[in-house]
Formats: C-alpha cells, structure tokens, sequence
C-alpha cells in the first residue's frame, strides 16, 4: 500500500515544472488583469491560487522522499491547503491578497527560467561552484571538482558541479544543486519586493540589502556542508540520523546532520533576519506578512500600525 502510495506521488511529478509555469502565467494574467481593473482579475487569480496548490502537491514526493528533507518535506506538504486558502480567501473579497498574488508571479518570473532553461541553469550552478570551491580553498581546502559524468547520481552529467573528497580511504561526493544556489530565496525576496505598492528607490534599497546577503550566505552554507560531509566532520548519533533519513550509508550522517539539521535550521533563522531588514526599508511588503498571518491564525494584524 506504502509503496503504491509512493509511486502516485512520484508519477504526480512528472507534471511539476508544468504546473509550475502554468501557476506562474496564470498570476501573471491576474496582475495584468488587476492592473487594468478588469472583472475578470479576481477568477483568474484564484484559478492561480488552485494551480499553484496543485503544483506544490506535485513536488511533495522529491522533497520528502528523494531530498529527503524533512523541512521542505513539510513546507510543501502546509503549502496546498495555504495555497486553496489563499485562493478561497480572494474569491470572498480579500483584496490584499492581490498583492501577495503579484509577488507570486514575481518569484516565479525569476526563478523557473533558471530552474527550466538549461543554459541558465547551467552558468548559475557552476558558478556557485567555482565561488564555493574559491571559499574552501582559503579555508585550506583543495577538493577536486568533477563534471556529473564520474558521478552517474551527482546531477546533471555535463555540468561541473560535484566536489570529490577522499577520506578515509572513502570517496564522498557533495554536488551543487539548482536548490544550493540560492536562487529560490533570492526570488521569493524578489518577488515581495517587485510586488510591494513603493516607490522604485525603495524597492532598490529593498533588494540591495537583501540579495547580495542571501547570495553571500548560501555560499557560506555550500562551504559548510561541502567540508563537513566531505571530511565527516558531523558523525554524530549515526544510528539515529541513518534511521531518522531512510539510509544504510554511516558516511551520509554527516551529511545529513550538515545540511538537512543544521544548515537549513539557521537558514529559517537568517532568512526572518533578512525580511526584518527588508521590512525597515519598504514597510509595504507588510501587508503579505498580515496576509499570511491571518491564513495562518485567523486573527487580523496591524503590523505597519503598530511598528509605525
């Protein structure tokens, strides 16, 4: 049953990145729509809010069970019901969700033709690369990058992206992702920001103090995981980590206790620091974060009343 289950979600898949950019031409029409005061404005953003529901079921299954992540698994799966809700919610009349709509559409202007278009997903992946390869060394690490054809599981097979340790005697393998180059943080950022109702000097500053810090971070984050895993710096509780995330592999518990613990526990924590700072410069992305407050509590905030 388990694994019958598995195979739906799995199946379900395939038909990700053609959710993804039907929700994404969908809220963009809505904003179109909106812009021009259009009757229509309204449907069309709901009908978003139920594709893009349907997009984050689809690709529940690689970030549980593939990724094995158990944070993104999670996000994921809170995502559908948020998204149906957002989209109930705008059809009732809440008109502030617009403006999170517009900033959904931003994100995905931003991020799926890096994630969907080969020959930007390739120059953004090694680039991140040859940067974090660049941190490690000053950190007196030479690992060897190697293209994905000597690792037949390490991504994409002509992109050199994967970093080869030895130790031990054990070769380790860590390659850089699309998900390791920041790129999705940076779009949401970009997309809150595009959406908010301000003035164009603002939303500059906005950005500029937002995404050369999530870049710089996430490259930080590459370098931490990168050595840990590849010099097994974080073995800890092995049989615990191996039966949490599903693995045999005693050298992947560095890795996990690395990336899917550590890592991406701090990266919730840096990203409330970076809206923080966004939120000092354009005070107008507030009203997403009391939209989605209220889908989250059902209680009303005031937060640009009662931060002045």
């Amino acid at each position: 049953m388990i694994d019958a289950v598995l195979s739906a979600l799995a199946w379900v898949g395939r038909f990700s990145d053609a959710l993804a950019w039907l929700s994404v031409l969908t809220f963009v029409a809505g904003a179109l729509l909106a812009w021009r005061d259009s009757r229509f404005a309204r449907p069309v953003t709901v009908a978003g809010w139920v594709v893009f529901a349907a997009f984050w079921f689809s690709v529940f299954h690689h970030f549980a069970f593939v990724q094995k992540s158990i944070i993104e698994g999670v996000g994921t799966l809170v995502a559908v019901p948020a998204s149906l809700y957002a989209g109930l919610l705008l059809a009732r009349g809440r008109d502030s969700l617009f403006v999170l709509s517009r900033a959904v559409a931003a994100m995905g202007v931003v991020f799926f033709p890096f994630e969907s278009i080969p020959v930007l997903t390739e120059f953004l992946i090694e680039t991140v690369t040859a940067q974090t390869a660049f941190l490690m060394g000053l950190l007196g690490a030479d690992p060897t990058v190697v293209p994905g054809t000597m690792v037949p599981s390490g991504g994409h097979p002509d992109y050199h992206s994967t970093f080869w340790f030895v130790t031990d005697g054990h070769t380790i393998t860590y390659t850089i992702l699309i998900a390791c180059t920041g790129i999705g943080s940076m779009a949401i950022f970009a997309g809150l920001i595009a959406a908010a109702d301000a003035p164009l000097s603002r939303k500059l500053r906005a950005l500029a103090v937002s995404i050369p810090v999530i870049y710089g971070l996430n490259l930080v984050r590459n370098v931490f995981i990168g050595l840990g895993f590849g010099l097994q710096k974080f073995d800890v509780f092995p049989n615990l980590v191996m039966t949490v995330f599903g693995t045999d592999d005693p050298y992947k518990v560095s890795y996990f206790v690395a990336d899917r613990v550590l890592a991406q526990s701090l990266s919730v924590l840096a990203l409330v620091a970076i809206t923080w700072i966004v939120v000092r410069e354009l005070p107008e992305v507030m009203v997403v974060i009391e939209d989605v407050l209220f889908m989250a509590t059902g209680t009303e905030y005031d937060l640009r009343g009662q931060f002045g």
